[in-house]
């Protein structure tokens, strides 16, 4: 009996030990990459001393005196918080996920590596302006003596993934701009379903489905036309524009001819890039929603100085997406706001004269080819009666499982041959794709953080091109401006899909030149602002685009932008916090309008409408009707649709919603339309036996699922977020490392001004949302504020890491002070970074 208690004991001793073992490790595994932010830090090449100070969020503010020490203390810095994004992120760029992620990544790889994104950069550096190359290489040197310094105190994700961060380059910190632009290429695959639903659905039922321009009657820039291009017009006023004729907005009977011919076998080609794209929404690399920017004029604010407003609209990830900084050499720059970590320059904020932050044009900027390829030789492609040889490269893709796989990439003089996804030589089909035109956002922004009115606005962005944003100004003067930075092709029509490429005809003969794109400055209203809305009129002669964001955003802003004389900071504030949708308000009057007229309503759809009927259309998160109308409109959605489409066709479409929107607003608009009927009943159903019918099966799902008191039911019960990390999808790590947070109940819906989006295929699950909220005051900068959803560290055991999530999900912000005063004022930690042996 001794003998058992003492092996017990040794045992549970052991145990024991093991267990503080594997603690001690998790802790030092976990810790180790935290900074101390009071911490002197000596660096080589250093010509003075810069002071970083971070506020109780950690921001950085880092004087130097002059830009090399600047720069080179960003790099330092940003490593310092963001170092594995920053390393995730070049992997991305330049397809070497695989050799972290494993095999399932390869496909990823090879397609990120057909964007050529690491030769542009290499491209743009060797037409970089002489001064701007210097503050490149000192960020380059910071990060890279960041990572010499801590290799035994490297974040937790390298440990886990077992690998260490290599040298970083210049094309990395270029390399930024390219993935974000083909992040912004939103509408190909939507255009691949909507062919594949041309051949399912008769003509008239698929023109439904396309957006109606009369809907998009909300301009971002009225009145710019064909005579403001000709005459490099100012742009106009905000109005309402009158309904254009179909053939001026959009050729309906065109567009379906010219896609008749298409082969399924081509469009299957096309959605093989699907599965690769899809990769990087695993990882949290995928982003884009939407956005809001807007600005008053001094005349309409209490300030009398313009006040300034941007909410970028993206995933909600850990580390998030922007790294908030204020940078400084006196005589030189004075310039806050956000950054992407990597890349060394501000991307929206404001510096000591003007202000500016963007939203996405949605414009179309990718068009395909189907080539006629040599079977004797098929490296070769025909074009203008002649053979053309492809560009043919060997790519070795490294995998986690120590395998090396050799793919092969082609290249028409269009870019990329897409084809080659789908393991399929007999037909080709090419990709040309605005981040592959010649660009130089890192001039535009380097530009942008020093210029001081708003001609040199405009010449620093005249070269944002392959991310193309309407970008938001105001200065210290009291002027306001839009301007619309985009890399419009110039082609025939509006690009067949895809298109014929054995000659020209159908290819770009240039962009748009920046001069001929439409903006505005200083309008008769006192207010500029966008919403990813529609850009201009149908008397622009450019086609921009047809899948703009409809007009719900950009409608309620203007709206509250005209509900007072005069804007104070905390109306602007309200503003985006505002969760009255103009979506409710188009589509609640006909819902009512005909369930008021129902006779034979049960004791619960009675209760249902009374909640209806008394709602305001604010989806606060208490609201028991916004949870009501979400979950009707999903029903609405599925009734109108998956009888025609079928189960897995649906599934597809679902998931699209903005094909969806247009098509409920179009049918909403055509009440006789053949959408309503369910085709598998004998019965013909109406408009009104549609939505009568969505309803009571939208009263009984919700009375299952939260009881038969619908005053108890509430919105945020089901509408809420997670900050995700890449590796949090990893339900032990996730628990050992804390790497996700929430979930947070929230309000709103991705019609509302304030943004909490969800897909329609995985309801109601908030994957997007204001990725950042800045209010600039012109008249003081000091009385500026902002939030970010995350927080300054990417370190999952920082107190930084997600510290800001709170405040944000209240709609509270955190003081951006820009005065050395009020900076110092209010530094929780200090760190002086000198040269080598304190020089």
């Amino acid at each position: 009996m001794k003998i058992f208690k003492r092996i017990l004991t040794g045992f549970i001793i052991v145990l024991l030990l093991s267990i503080i073992a594997a603690l001690i490790f998790r802790y030092h595994i976990a810790n180790r990459a935290i900074p101390d932010y009071n911490r002197q830090v000596e660096l080589r090449g250093m010509k003075d001393k810069v002071t970083v100070y971070r506020d109780r969020f950690a921001v950085p503010h880092i004087y130097a005196r002059n830009e090399e020490d600047l720069y080179r203390a960003v790099g330092y810095v940003s490593a310092q918080d963001r170092l594995w994004q920053m390393d995730l992120m070049r992997r991305a760029t330049t397809g070497r996920l695989a050799e972290i992620f494993g095999a399932e990544f390869v496909e990823t790889d090879l397609l990120m590596r057909s964007l050529r994104m690491s030769e542009k950069s290499n491209l743009m550096l060797k037409k970089m302006d002489p001064e701007i190359i210097p503050a490149v290489e000192a960020f380059v040197d910071g990060v890279n003596q960041f990572i010499e310094e801590n290799k035994d105190k490297l974040p937790p994700e390298f440990a886990i993934l077992g690998y260490e961060p290599e040298k970083w380059e210049l094309y990395h910190s270029l390399n930024l701009a390219g993935y974000m632009a083909w992040d912004l290429t939103f509408a190909w695959d939507m255009e691949v379903l909507l062919y594949k639903l041309k051949k399912k659905i008769d003509p008239d039922k698929f023109v439904e489905m396309l957006p109606d321009m009369v809907n998009h009657d909300t301009f971002v820039v009225p009145g710019f036309s064909k005579n403001s291009v000709a005459s490099g017009g100012k742009g106009g006023f905000f109005e309402k524009a009158p309904p254009l004729p179909p053939p001026k907005t959009f050729d309906y009977s065109n567009f379906i001819k010219s896609r008749a011919l298409l082969p399924e076998a081509e469009l299957d080609l096309i959605a093989a890039l699907l599965p690769a794209a899809q990769k990087l929404q695993e990882i949290g690399a995928v982003v884009f929603d939407g956005s809001n920017n807007w600005v008053v004029s001094g005349e309409k604010s209490v300030t009398g100085k313009p006040i300034f407003a941007n909410d970028m609209h993206l995933g909600l990830f850990a580390p998030g997406i922007w790294y908030q900084m204020h940078q400084v050499v006196e005589g030189k720059v004075n310039v806050t706001g956000v950054m992407l970590p990597g890349q060394p320059f501000i991307v929206a904020g404001h510096n000591e004269r003007i202000a500016w932050g963007m939203t996405n044009v949605m414009v179309d900027d990718m068009d395909f080819y189907v080539e006629k390829v040599d079977p004797e030789q098929p490296h070769r492609y025909f074009f203008n009666s002649q053979w053309r040889e492809m560009e043919v490269r060997k790519e070795k893709i490294k995998t986690k499982e120590g395998k090396v796989i050799e793919k092969e990439l082609k290249f028409t003089h269009r870019g990329p041959v897409i084809s080659l996804f789908h393991d399929v030589s007999d037909r080709v089909i090419s990709m040309r794709w605005v981040g592959n035109e010649y660009s130089n956002e890192a001039r535009s922004l380097y530009l942008v953080n020093r210029a001081g009115n708003w001609q040199e606005f405009r010449e620093a962005m005249s070269t944002f091109i392959s991310v193309s944003q309407n970008a938001a100004y105001a200065d210290v003067d009291g002027n306001i401006g839009l301007q619309v930075c985009a890399g419009v092709p110039i082609r025939k029509g509006s690009a067949g899909f895809p298109v014929p490429g054995e000659t020209d005809e159908y290819d770009w003969t240039g962009l748009v030149p920046f001069e001929d794109l439409p903006y505005i400055f200083n309008p008769e209203s006192g207010h500029v602002s966008s919403a990813n809305n529609r850009s201009v009129s149908g008397e622009y002669p450019y086609y921009i685009s047809r899948w703009f964001m409809l007009p719900n955003r950009i409608d309620r802003i203007r709206e509250l932008l005209e509900e007072k004389e005069t804007l104070s900071i905390e109306d602007i504030k309200k503003m985006q916090a505002d969760q009255k949708s103009k979506h409710v308000e188009k589509l609640l009057p006909g819902i009512l309008e005909i369930l008021q007229q129902a006779a034979d309503l049960s004791l619960l759809e009675k209760r249902v409408l009374q909640l209806l009927t008394a709602w305001d259309g604010v989806l606060d998160r208490e609201s028991g009707a916004a949870l009501i109308f979400e979950k009707m409109y999903l029903v609405l959605v599925k009734n109108l649709t998956k009888d025609e489409l079928g189960d897995e066709m649906f599934d597809r479409f679902k998931g699209k919603r903005l094909l969806i929107q247009n098509l409920i607003l179009n049918v909403w608009r055509n009440r006789e339309s053949g959408w309503c009927d369910n085709i598998n009943t004998e019965v013909k159903e109406t408009f009104p036996d549609w939505v009568l019918g969505s309803f009571r099966e939208t009263a009984v799902l919700l009375s299952e699922e939260f009881g038969a008191a619908p005053d108890s039911w509430q919105w945020s019960k089901v509408h809420t977020f997670t900050i995700k990390h890449p590796l949090g999808s990893v339900s032990l790590l996730d628990k050992i490392f804390n790497f996700n947070r929430g979930p947070y109940e929230v309000g709103g819906s991705f019609h509302t001004v304030c943004p909490y989006s969800y897909s329609l295929a995985a309801p109601f699950k908030v994957v997007n949302g204001a990725s950042h909220r800045h209010v600039y005051s012109t008249a003081d900068w000091d009385k500026s504020w902002s939030i970010i959803p995350s927080g300054t560290s990417g370190i999952p055991a920082s107190p930084f890491y997600c510290d800001q999530t709170e405040l944000y999900v209240r709609g509270e912000y955190h003081n951006d002070f820009f005065s050395l005063e009020a900076v110092k004022k209010n530094a929780k930690f200090t760190t002086v970074i000198s040269g080598v042996g304190g020089q």
